[in-house]
């Protein structure tokens, strides 16, 4: 079966189990909005991770899962974001991501995932997430409140949290290392800080802070897991481990994006 058919398979039958049902309903508000941009970062290193994993043979069959179901939700989200934009320039940046994300999905589902094309996905994951990082910031601009800078950094820690096992991955892959090595170290930095942040913000509940405390306590799995990284001579249980714990990380970190979105 081609690569691409696969997808549309995939797409079909693919639950995304780890994302909550509200990621599905139309944009309602403006931290709405910001949480779903912010959503589309996280997406773009995703995707990213699940094609490195896929190429080494690294949990297969759920990341061919992960991957076309967040190819899938991105489509709609972008759709979403698109019709929302409160302003010229925001709907011109959607234009733009619409475009950078057309290619990089061709580079995703053009051919099997194989090392000779992860510098292109590398290159290509990075303009989408630009793009993607760009709206979210002019989403919050027209906020102007605390709240949805806090939904901003929320959100952006779901990125993060892919990012540092998409370089994790391509590093053991032996793909740009150490490029990907280093980008791995800053995200893990950034997340720290970010947590801090949302850790102290006036703003957080007693709920936010037991689901950070907990967003806490997975990270130190995924730490360990990240300091495995041996580049091109992982085993294959440190690379699982990297997967998927990232993927727990995402979970708790898409939840607290969703409560810091509801409040007023």
């Amino acid at each position: 079966m081609k690569r691409r058919d696969f997808i549309a398979v995939s797409v079909a039958g693919s639950s995304l189990a780890l994302l909550p049902a509200t990621a599905f309903a139309q944009v309602v508000d403006l931290n709405d909005a910001i949480n779903k941009a912010g959503r589309q970062r996280m997406l773009s290193q995703r995707m990213a991770k699940s094609y490195f994993a896929i190429g080494q043979g690294v949990e297969p069959e759920l990341a061919d899962r992960t991957l076309a179901g967040s190819m899938a939700l991105f489509d709609r989200q972008l759709v979403e974001l698109k019709v929302f934009s409160p302003l010229p320039e925001i709907k011109a940046t959607y234009s733009q991501l619409e475009s950078a994300w057309s290619d990089y999905k061709a580079a995703l589902v053009g051919a099997m995932p194989g090392k000779a094309h992860a510098d292109s996905v590398i290159m290509l994951a990075g303009k989408v997430l630009q793009l993607a990082h760009q709206g979210t910031g002019q989403l919050e601009k027209v906020s102007g409140k605390p709240v949805g800078r806090l939904v901003n950094i929320a959100g952006r820690q779901r990125m993060l949290s892919q990012r540092m096992a998409a370089f994790y991955l391509s590093a053991s892959w032996g793909v740009q290392v150490p490029t990907s090595s280093a980008e791995m170290t800053k995200a893990r930095d950034e997340f720290i800080t970010a947590h801090d942040v949302l850790k102290n913000a006036p703003e957080a509940t007693v709920a936010i802070k037991d689901e950070l405390h907990l967003a806490e306590l997975q990270f130190g799995f995924f730490d360990a897991a990240l300091r495995t990284l041996r580049p091109g001579t992982a085993a294959a249980r440190h690379l699982t481990d990297v997967f998927t714990t990232s993927e727990r990380i995402l979970q708790v970190m898409d939840k607290v994006t969703g409560m810091y979105s509801k409040l007023s």
